[in-house]
């Protein structure tokens, strides 16, 4: 049987991922029409990773309702689901920056995208350690892993913002190296999903 203070904690995680989720849908939109305005393809990459991490606190959202919340099996499969919304990430952001280097595509400055990245630089690291201080408490990697996502966000936020300034200098090579990048730290982080690390580290 739980504790009242885990089912607090359950509760607590279960809103911050509804919160999350309402504003990584403005973030994505805003962070995608910024991306193909200004043919960055690591704000276009950053803007797509706004969805994935929607996906994963949709999971979360999932896992602790109803029934669930008291499931060592739904908190399996939540663990799982959140792993596979990292890597959908990590081969779209390769295949795109191979296709933007072809084309000769270069990014060109974005007000629109300093602007958003700017605010998910602020919030996005307060809400991810919220997550894993959660995590720890509810032995939920699920939450956890979301939580990691949030971090990472905000790390994707920092890069895209120097990749788009440093644009301004003529280095217009840090856009796509950001990208794959990202697309590496994607890779890694849905392995340690997989496993079950994120409560850990």
């Amino acid at each position: 049987m739980a504790s009242a203070d885990w089912l607090r904690a359950a509760r607590a995680a279960r809103a911050l991922s509804v919160v999350t989720l309402v504003w990584l849908g403005v973030e994505s939109s805003l962070g995608l029409i910024a991306g193909m305005a200004a043919h960055s393809v690591a704000l276009l990459g950053w803007g797509l990773s706004a969805l994935v991490e929607a996906a994963a606190s949709l999971i979360v959202v999932w896992r602790f309702t109803g029934s669930r919340t008291l499931s060592a099996g739904a908190e399996l499969r939540a663990r799982r689901a959140v792993a596979v919304s990292f890597w959908v990430l990590a081969p779209y952001l390769v295949l795109h920056v191979a296709y933007d280097l072809g084309a000769g595509h270069r990014a060109e400055a974005s007000a629109l995208g300093i602007a958003v990245t700017a605010v998910s630089l602020v919030s996005m690291p307060a809400l991810g350690l919220a997550k894993r201080r959660l995590g720890a408490r509810l032995a939920s990697p699920s939450t956890s892993g979301e939580g990691t996502q949030n971090l990472i966000c905000a790390v994707m936020a920092g890069g895209v913002l120097a990749g788009l300034w440093l644009n301004t200098l003529g280095w217009w090579w840090v856009d796509p190296a950001m990208a794959v990048t990202l697309a590496l730290v994607a890779a890694r982080e849905g392995m340690r999903a997989w496993r079950g690390h994120a409560c850990c580290h």
